[in-house]
């Protein structure tokens, strides 16, 4: 079984565990409606994407 030679120091732990974070989810108002949506997807309150219809919302 591999068993580590020596102790992994704070340091090289913590630059393994920089990029383990958490991320807030980036949201953008749409141009239609003005909602927040998230980035480059269809706005779920009117149905627009890229200035066109994308879905039927029932509203």
């Amino acid at each position: 079984m591999a068993v580590p030679k020596r102790r992994t120091s704070k340091s090289k732990r913590d630059m393994r565990r920089a990029h383990s974070k958490l991320t807030v989810p980036r949201l953008v108002p749409c141009p239609q409606c003005h909602e927040l949506k998230p980035t480059h997807r269809v706005c779920l309150n009117c149905g627009y994407y890229k200035e066109r219809e994308a879905l039927k919302v029932n509203q």
